[in-house]
Parts: structure tokens; sequence; C-alpha cells
């Protein structure tokens, strides 16, 4: 049909209006319910409802932070490297550096209470001569002793962090860290689908006036609403993935827009995960005090020995002590040694410092990912869900069809 004698006819009919909004109602609905459908894969972070989980929401993301945080860890941080890797890029003699400085401005503080909890009478009771020989020792060993326990805590980081457990527990004790990893890797990706849904739903409700005109059985145009609710909201969202690598049309280059940006995606990604969830300090609190802890108390133990073990002060202590006194000293030296770490390392700045090193490693090696393994990224918290927002789409538009049926066609 001549577009122009089609134009004629749809302006002479008395329904003329309704078939004007359909591109109109179209691309403000498609807008509405994908901006929805952004919403309700990040919030609200808590369940807002009744009887969880069924009268109720709670955004997919902060409902399986746990399960998200896993697939991060499995998918890409295994990818990029070990935590033994991670914690070299964080210079590990400016760690000891730290950890040495802290503890030997408080060196005569430390040795008192251990020694005041292990033997208050014979400490007391000793000269000072000999207990500052003993503080002395101490204080000349610490540098020296804390750079091999690094480095040996260090070779056996793999043992001693379960790096999926860690993360997985982070995220869930503030599900909020990572709805912020995503919105802010990704808040440029979100921002087109949810500007790019207007237009396409706007082509797509020319598409449904066309079909309607021709077929003006009511009961269709409901029904067109609704597929096309599902189909531009599954196009949004393949934008932003597919294709997974560049393929060029003539002069065009189309590629899913997530993976055009991996280099500047990388670069937060690094940034983040760098200064919110492998710091220096979570790392060290779960090597100190976590489930594979009594391993570090045996390296600890196995290091902080020698620091007794100057023939003047090894022979003071046993034959004041007895021998399993002195043994007994050994073992309190190492569990005390793992508190006095923690303090120093959980310091704020001391942090910051540290996660600039681990940025540019991360950065690095997420810019070498391979695009199946860089979407990982993002695509998990759509993916097993994404079904929702289909039929949300669906559902929306079915809504919105048969309000345009029953005002614009009456």
């Amino acid at each position: 049909m001549d577009l122009g004698v089609f134009w004629a006819e749809l302006t002479s009919r008395p329904d003329f209006w309704g078939f004007v909004s359909i591109p109109i109602v179209a691309a403000v609905v498609t807008w509405v319910h994908v901006w929805m459908a952004m919403q309700m894969v990040f919030y609200p972070v808590h369940f807002v409802g009744f009887l969880d989980p069924f009268l109720g929401w709670q955004g997919v993301v902060p409902r399986k932070a746990r399960k998200m945080s896993n697939i991060l860890v499995d998918k890409t941080l295994a990818k990029i490297g070990t935590l033994s890797d991670f914690m070299r890029k964080m210079e590990p003699e400016k760690i000891s550096e730290q950890v040495a400085k802290a503890v030997g401005a408080r060196i005569e503080d430390y040795v008192d209470d251990l020694m005041s909890e292990q033997s208050p009478v014979l400490w007391a009771n000793l000269p000072r001569l000999v207990r500052n020989r003993v503080y002395n020792h101490a204080r000349g060993q610490l540098t020296k002793v804390m750079g091999a326990m690094m480095d040996d805590i260090i070779d056996h980081a793999e043992d001693l962090v379960d790096i999926r457990e860690m993360i997985g527990n982070q995220v869930e004790a503030d599900r909020s860290l990572v709805v912020r990893m995503f919105m802010e890797v990704g808040n440029k990706e979100l921002a087109f689908v949810i500007r790019s849904s207007f237009w396409i739903g706007l082509a797509f409700g020319v598409l449904q006036m066309v079909l309607f005109y021709f077929i003006p059985a009511h009961w269709l145009l409901p029904a067109y609403a609704a597929v096309l609710g599902f189909l531009t909201n599954w196009i949004a969202l393949s934008m932003v993935f597919r294709p997974l690598k560049p393929v060029r049309i003539g002069p065009w280059r189309f590629q899913g827009v997530f993976l055009r940006r991996q280099n500047e995606i990388a670069d937060k990604f690094a940034e983040l995960a760098a200064s919110e969830m492998l710091t220096i300090g979570r790392i060290t609190r779960e090597i100190l005090v976590g489930r594979q802890s009594g391993k570090t108390r045996l390296i600890i133990k196995k290091h902080l020995a020698p620091m007794l073990e100057s023939p003047v002060i090894r022979t003071t202590l046993q034959l004041s002590m007895g021998p399993d006194g002195y043994a007994g000293l050994k073992s309190a030296i190492a569990e005390k040694s793992t508190f006095m770490a923690l303090d120093p390392l959980e310091d704020e700045a001391f942090n910051k410092e540290r996660a600039k090193f681990l940025s540019r490693f991360l950065a690095e090696r997420t810019r070498a990912l391979s695009p199946e393994e860089f979407q990982d990224l993002l695509r998990p918290a759509f993916q097993e869900d994404e079904w929702i927002f289909f039929v949300l789409g669906a559902v929306t538009g079915f809504i919105a069809g048969s309000l345009q049926l029953a005002l614009g066609f009456q």
C-alpha cells in the first residue's frame, strides 16, 4: 500500500488518535517496565513484605549475595590470580615493616603483659638488667622475624584462607556491598538499557500499530503488547552482552556495550575489589582468627621461637620457669602475637596504600580476560532470574495494551 494512501485512510478514521497513541504508549510503557526491572535486580537490599520469600520482594543481587560472590570468585578472581599473588602485589615487606614498627613501639608493654600472665612473680622479681635484655633481644629480632614469617604465610596463603568463604561471609554481612559493586562497575550499561528501551519500545510500537491496522481484532492489541513487552526486555539485556566479540557489518562495528568498555570497567572493578574485598586487613583477620587460624599459629610459633633462643635469656627463663613453663611461654607468644598483628594491619590509611598496588595488578589481569570470562563480572546478576524481567515486560505490556484498547478503541 502507498504510504500516502495509508496515512490518508488512517487520519480519516474516528479512532485515529487511538492508533497514533500505540507507539507512544509502547515507548513509555517499555521504558517504565525496563526501569522497574533494573530496580528489581538490586533493590530493596533487604526483604520487604511478609512471610519471606512469599509475600514481598528483595533485589535479586542482594537476595543471592553469597551465590553472586561465589560466581565472582570462581569465574573471575580465580582466573586473575591466587591469594598468594594478590598478597605479593601488596608489597609484603611493607606489611611486615608495618607490624614490626607498631609492635616494636610497644614491645615492653607486650613482653610485660605476656610474662605477667605466664609467671608474674618471676617477672616482677627479675633484675631490671635481665628484663632489658629480653626487651632489646625481642626488638632486635622483630623485623627479621616478621619478614620471614610473612613470606611463609604468603607461601601457604591458599591453605590458610578460603577466599570464596571470606568474600561470601563479607557480602552476606553487608549485602549492600555486592549491590554497590555491580552498580558502580555496570552503571553505564544499566543506564544504556533503560535509555535504549524507550526507542526499542517506540520502534515496536510502530510495528504494533501497523499490525493492528491490518488485523483489527481487538483481542490482538493486548496480545501484541505482551509479546512486544517480552521482546523489548530481551533485546535490551542482549545488547549489553551480545555479541561477545566485535562483529563488523560494513563500516559499523557491533559488540555488547559491557564488553566494549572492558579496559575502563577493569580499572573500576580492580579499584573496588582492592579497596572493599581484598584489603590486607580483611585477609589478615581471616588468616589470624579464621577457620584455619590453628595452622597460622603453628607458623607464628615456628618463627617467633628464635626470639627466646638467646643463650642468656633461654637459660635464665628455663632455670626460673622450668622446661614446661618455658615451652608454655613459647605457645603463649604465638597466641598473643596473633592479636598483636591485627591492629596495625587494619589501619585504614595503610590498607588504602596497599590497595593501590593490588588495584594495578587486578586491573592488568582483568583487561586480559577473554570476553567470555569478562562478562561474568556482571552477567550472573541477570542470567539466572532474567526470565522474571521478560515475564514482567509481557505482563506490563498486556496491561498497557488492555487499557489502551479500553480507552482508545471503544
